[in-house]
């Protein structure tokens, strides 16, 4: 059971990393552009876009948090 439970804190870790923001907002954008794609919708743009703005919130979230906001 040490083992098995090793793995899956590995793997949260791994997923979830310092930011669980991040990680939703990846499964959010994943979900949005397979959603798109079995409409019909070329939507490969989706997925890039999103971890970008996902990225951009992260580091103001950061800067803001370095100066005691």
């Amino acid at each position: 059971m040490t083992r098995l439970r090793a793995f899956a804190l590995f793997w949260y870790d791994f997923v979830i990393g310092d930011d669980w923001r991040i990680a939703a907002w990846v499964v959010g954008c994943l979900g949005a552009t397979a959603g798109l794609e079995a409409a019909g919708v070329n939507a490969w743009w989706l997925l890039p876009a999103g971890v970008a703005a996902a990225l951009a919130h992260s580091l103001r979230r950061a800067v803001r948090a370095a100066r005691g906001r």
